[in-house]
């Protein structure tokens, strides 16, 4: 793989959304693509892939990961433990998202989101920091995101022996994942939108774009 600058080069075509859990990340992309005629690239949908094309060696914390019943991952272990050792917080597979973005066409521009584009890991890619946002959901938006999505019944945490606790080690873990997302971005000078429930679909859509200089 090139040396920084010359992925930055063969990037320019590439706009990226990091940002917390349930910030609405997905849903600014795909207007902005739909709007723009852009290639939209979602990180989440290519996690199974690219679990698959790692190995022990490169993603320990992952396979790991995979190899623990569901309490082990979200019960029985401390939202802080659940942060440190998270495989895709640490940055694990990252480097199949730029092998992604490599091989798609330069033209149309691609916007990629998601939670896995890390500020430290996306930074030395960019053309400039206009090409890059990072959204970041108070409590109580992601409460209300992920309530407004939420089946009874359904979802991960049900598998577990405790779903209530489950769902308060995540969402504690999220928001710790959240502040050092925003720890992180100011210090590497890079753009930040703080979402809160004030904040309107098109509202957060218009400041994505500004962040943009669209």
């Amino acid at each position: 793989m090139a040396d920084s600058a010359g992925l930055a080069a063969r990037l320019r075509h590439v706009y990226w959304i990091g940002g917390g859990s349930g910030a609405g990340k997905s849903t600014v992309a795909r207007r902005l693509a739909d709007r723009h005629g852009w290639r939209l690239y979602g990180t989440d949908e290519a996690m199974r892939d690219h679990a698959a094309r790692t190995t022990p060696e490169n993603a320990p914390f992952l396979h790991e990961f995979m190899a623990m019943d569901m309490d082990e991952r979200w019960v029985n272990r401390s939202p802080e433990v659940m942060l440190d050792t998270f495989h895709w917080f640490r940055g694990e597979g990252f480097h199949l998202i730029v092998e992604d973005l490599l091989d798609m066409p330069r033209e149309p521009c691609v916007v990629v989101e998601g939670f896995r584009l890390l500020p430290h890991l996306v930074e030395p890619l960019l053309a400039g920091p206009e090409k890059a946002v990072w959204l970041l959901p108070t409590p109580d938006f992601r409460q209300a995101a992920f309530r407004s999505r939420a089946v009874p019944g359904e979802g991960f945490v049900w598998k577990t022996s405790d779903p209530a606790r489950a769902e308060r080690n995540i969402a504690e873990r999220d928001h710790l994942f959240t502040m050092r997302l925003r720890k992180d971005a100011e210090r590497l000078g890079l753009r930040t939108i703080h979402v809160d429930t004030s904040i309107t679909e098109a509202d957060l859509n218009a400041r994505v774009a500004r962040a943009f200089g669209l």
